[in-house]
C-alpha cells in the first residue's frame, strides 16, 4: 500500500479520537450506503475509509476513482453497476437486489457512490428497498461534486455580492431524456446560480430553454470536467455559445456544469491547476 493507505489505516499515525474502535461497527449482514466524494480520495471521509477496511463486498459505481478500491482488503469483491452514457449494464432494481442478496448472506456491504449518495445519486431509492426487505444499512454523507468539485476549479458556489442561492439540477431524468417537468422559467429566475449534473448531453437544449426564459445569454458559464482529479479541464464559454449543439462536442463527460457570474472567479482563484503544476 501506498502512503496514503498507510497513513489512514495505522494507529500510530491517527488521533486517538480516530481509531476503529471508536467508529461504528461495521456488523455483517448490512450495508452501508456511501459516498466516494468528486474523484480525489483526500476527500474520502474517516467513515468512509473505515467501511472500506471493513468491507466483504464493494458495489460502486462508474464515477468512484478506482484508486480509492485499493483501500479494501483484497480478500473483498469488487463489483462495478454503474452507469454512463445512457448504458446501463446493471438495472437499478438489479443493484438494489445485490445489496439485499450480498447482505442476507452475512457479508458487510458497502455501496460505493461518486459524490454525495443523496445528491441526485439514487441513495434514497436503495434506503427505501433495503427497508422493505429489512435489511440493516447506514448512510455515509460525502462531499458532493457540486460543491467540492467546483472548488477544486477555483468556483465558489456562493459568493458575497453575487448571489444568496444556488440551484442544483440534473440533466437527464431515468430514461436519458431532459426532464419534462422542468419549469424552466422559475429556474431562470429564482437563482443567479445554476449547478447542472449530467448534462453535457443535453446542455444545447438547456442553454436554449434558459435563454428563451430570458436568461442572459452573455451569461458565463463553466463546463468542469473530471473535477478534483489530475486531469481534470475547465472550459468557460457563455449560454449563448452551448446553444450549438455541434461546438458542444468538444466536451467530455464526467462534466459539470455552472452558470452564473461565480465562474468569473475562476480566473483569479483557481488553484489546483498550479498545484498539481508544482509538484
Amino acid at each position: 500500500m501506498g502512503t496514503l493507505e498507510n497513513n489512514l489505516y495505522s494507529d500510530e499515525l491517527v488521533n486517538p479520537a480516530f481509531r476503529g474502535g471508536d467508529f461504528p461497527e461495521f456488523k455483517p449482514g448490512s450495508v452501508w450506503i456511501s459516498g466516494a466524494g468528486p474523484g480525489d480520495k483526500g476527500l474520502l471521509t474517516l467513515l468512509t475509509c473505515h467501511a472500506l477496511k471493513y468491507c466483504d463486498v464493494i458495489l460502486y459505481d462508474a464515477l468512484v476513482n478506482t484508486d480509492i478500491l485499493e483501500l479494501a482488503p483484497s480478500t473483498a469483491t469488487r463489483e462495478f453497476v454503474g452507469k454512463r452514457k445512457g448504458y446501463t449494464p446493471v438495472s437499478q432494481i438489479e443493484i438494489c437486489q445485490k445489496l439485499v442478496d450480498y447482505a442476507k448472506q452475512g457479508l458487510r456491504v458497502l455501496r460505493l457512490k461518486g459524490g454525495d449518495p443523496f445528491m441526485f445519486g439514487r441513495g434514497a431509492e436503495e434506503c427505501l428497498f433495503l427497508v422493505e426487505h429489512s435489511v440493516p444499512f447506514r448512510v455515509v454523507p460525502s462531499v458532493t461534486s457540486g460543491i467540492g468539485g467546483l472548488a477544486y476549479a477555483g468556483i465558489p458556489v456562493t459568493h458575497r455580492g453575487i448571489n444568496k442561492s444556488v440551484i442544483f439540477l440534473t440533466g437527464h431524468d431515468s430514461t436519458g431524456d431532459l426532464p419534462k417537468d422542468m419549469d424552466w422559467d422559475a429556474i431562470s429566475r429564482a437563482s443567479p446560480v445554476l449547478v447542472l449534473f449530467m448534462a453535457i448531453r443535453k446542455i444545447h437544449k438547456i442553454a436554449s430553454l434558459l435563454i428563451e426564459n430570458n436568461r442572459n445569454g452573455n451569461e458565463p458559464v463553466a463546463i468542469v470536467y473530471n473535477a478534483s482529479m489530475p486531469d481534470q479541464q475547465v472550459c468557460v464559454t457563455t449560454l449563448a455559445e452551448l446553444c450549438n449543439e455541434e461546438k458542444n462536442q468538444q466536451y467530455k463527460t464526467p462534466s459539470l456544469v455552472v452558470i452564473g457570474e461565480v465562474v468569473e472567479l475562476t480566473g483569479s482563484i483557481s488553484w489546483f491547476d498550479k498545484c498539481e503544476t508544482s509538484v
